[in-house]
């Protein structure tokens, strides 16, 4: 429990609401070429770039708990600033603490899997994004994963590897997957085999979340577990024949099985066998954590069997559903986030997005808690999404979204409302240059609507965003010039950017209440203290500063 924020200067000068729209995917780009933001025609946003408050935030790296400034900020560790106002130790940094101390190999979660299945003779399986976008997971975790098992006298290991293209090149995936299976080869010998079993694109298969489309799940179930597929010598071969015969990007490359020596599928899942989800990052581990630890209550599709397992994930994905049971390392303990103050302050908050990023105006926003701190105080709307791919519709719900956000600032029962526009993320992860720009620009006509209805009702809107994308939209060499593929076109980028991102106050009632002198340097954790200010409470003490200063 909290306590009530205290009042500021600013309590009571605006009598409507505080709208807070995340443009998710919106940063400003480090090169011209490939900005598919400055490229689209957006003219409110443009007109806020020149004439509000403005300032760029920081939303990758240190500035959001990740290890180092060469990584990628995304929308959970994005949204767990912003919801919390202060920085802590996030997915990739924590495991790496573990890995680097062996806590992680002497913890009970690790001994009951290895001890499991010495005792049966069984495998032990890690499933999981192969790549070092450090965005859901790392290869390097999984060799340190694989060493361990080694170590702890595990005889048998299978790999169930998941094609990325999202966070790194879209079609990088035997840079990944060819020096993988050299190291399975190297760490095999007469008393440990290690090899991979199957794999996928990761939106083809497995990786869904918040329930948009359960029938990945049941891909990957058939592929990691049943082993039911097409069946090739080694993944190498299965990616390159794939992707002959269906031009796809890694990310939606169909699943695969590879045979073991028998020519037969190398590592169903069975009973007496341990798996391991080796990523870090929850959204898209939960629906397979389901699909594994529910009993027959599950009847999201028929799992044909359930094998009777051992089963951890890297971490706690949903700290109030316990899911999973078991994992090997605690996720951080975030506290006393802004929403929960806000309870506390009687603040009525209303909350909204679509499928894609509901979870992260709710669950990642409120620290990785689920549900209402007061039903009494808040509501929380979810616009179901789309099941197709984003480039046929770029446009997503965000006008959907703000029909009902219309609705809501008119009728006046809000104080505070939160709103994602997934766009620029979810069109961003798609590689079309073309899609992204349409997207960009049906979402300008929604903030060009939002603008009006905020004017009209007294209020504030505040423009930001969780991390960059859709401003990086093309790969770069190291010289800065953009790299060609054979056919003459741009090499798309399909992961998200290290650029900064936009804040911007557009406030139609203004009467010199705050400097409209920004402060400059600061990262996205201030979004927290900033938004209270302008409700009119300080902040608290610990939160990082905010990025207005009341005068």
């Amino acid at each position: 429990m909290v306590n009530a924020l205290k009042v500021n200067s600013f309590k009571g000068k605006r009598k409507g609401p505080l709208v807070l729209c995340i443009m998710d995917g919106v940063g400003f780009g480090k090169y011209a070429e490939g900005d598919a933001v400055k490229a689209s025609h957006t003219e409110y946003l443009d007109e806020a770039l020149k004439k509000w408050p403005g300032t760029r935030l920081k939303a990758h790296g240190k500035a959001v708990g990740l290890p180092s400034d060469g990584d990628m900020g995304n929308s959970e560790v994005g949204h767990n600033a912003m919801g919390c106002g202060r920085v802590f130790a996030q997915g990739a940094k924590l495991v790496n603490k573990s890995i680097e101390s062996g806590a992680l190999f002497k913890g009970e979660t690790w001994e009951k899997l290895t001890r499991n299945v010495k005792n049966t003779g069984g495998s032990l399986h890690f499933i999981g994004l192969l790549s070092d976008g450090n965005v859901h997971s790392h290869i390097n975790h999984l060799k340190a994963l694989i060493n361990g098992a080694k170590e702890s006298g595990v005889g048998k290991v299978r790999v169930h590897g998941l094609l990325d293209g999202r966070d790194v090149g879209e079609t990088s995936a035997l840079d990944y997957f060819t020096p993988f299976e050299e190291f399975l080869s190297s760490v095999s010998d007469s008393s440990f085999d290690a090899r991979f079993a199957s794999g996928g694109g990761r939106m083809n298969i497995t990786m869904d979340r918040y329930d948009a489309d359960w029938s990945m799940v049941e891909r990957g179930w058939k592929t990691h577990v049943l082993a039911e597929g097409d069946i090739f010598p080694s993944a190498t071969e299965a990616i390159s024949e794939l992707r002959k015969k269906t031009a796809a990007i890694d990310q939606d490359l169909p699943s695969f099985i590879v045979a073991g020596d028998d020519g037969k599928p190398a590592g169903p899942i069975v009973d007496g066998d341990s798996v391991v989800l080796f990523n870090f990052r929850g959204d898209r581990a939960i629906e397979l954590t389901k699909a594994f630890e529910e009993g027959d209550e599950f009847n999201r599709f028929d799992r044909v069997r359930v094998p009777d397992v051992q089963y951890a994930g890297m971490m706690e994905y949903d700290g109030d559903a316990h899911i999973p049971s078991q994992y090997l390392v605690t996720p951080p303990a975030i506290d006393r986030t802004m929403a929960e103050y806000l309870v506390a302050s009687n603040v009525k908050q209303f909350s909204i997005s679509e499928t894609q990023k509901f979870g992260h105006v709710t669950y990642f926003w409120n620290g990785n808690r689920t549900g209402y701190f007061d039903e009494n105080l808040e509501l929380y709307v979810e616009i179901p999404s789309d099941i197709v791919p984003f480039e046929q519709r770029p446009a997503m719900k965000c006008a959907e979204i703000t029909d009902r956000l219309l609705e809501v600032i008119e009728a006046g029962e809000y104080e505070m409302i939160k709103l994602n526009f997934p766009n620029g993320d979810m069109v961003g992860h798609t590689g079309v240059f073309q899609a992204v720009l349409a997207s960009m620009e049906v979402m300008d006509l929604q903030i060009g609507r939002l603008m009006k209805a905020v004017e009209k009702a007294g209020g504030i809107l505040i423009l930001t965003a969780d991390h960059g994308n859709s401003d990086d939209m093309f790969e770069h060499n190291k010289k800065g010039e953009v790299v060609i593929k054979n056919n003459g076109k741009p090499k798309s980028k399909t992961s998200h950017s290290l650029n900064p991102v936009p804040f911007l106050i557009y406030d139609p009632s203004y009467n010199g209440e705050y400097s409209t002198q920004l402060n400059e340097g600061l990262g996205i954790s201030s979004v927290a203290a900033t938004t209270m200010n302008l409700l009119g409470f300080d902040a608290p003490e610990d939160y990082d500063s905010s990025i207005i200063n009341l005068l």
